[in-house]
């Protein structure tokens, strides 16, 4: 994983993160992006995963 981005979203009352990762395919070893949005608290273990 070479780059990871976080971006603050809020909406009304609630307060969301999209979280995008850059992910290395073990096929093609090409690399793609992974975007997620979630809560503030759940963005490190998003990110620590494989």
């Amino acid at each position: 994983m070479a780059k990871k981005s976080v971006a603050s979203l809020q909406t009304g009352s609630k307060r969301l993160t999209k979280a995008i990762k850059m992910v290395k395919s073990p096929k093609t070893g090409a690399y793609t992006f992974v975007e997620s949005i979630m809560s503030p608290e759940l963005v490190n273990d998003f990110l620590k995963q494989k």
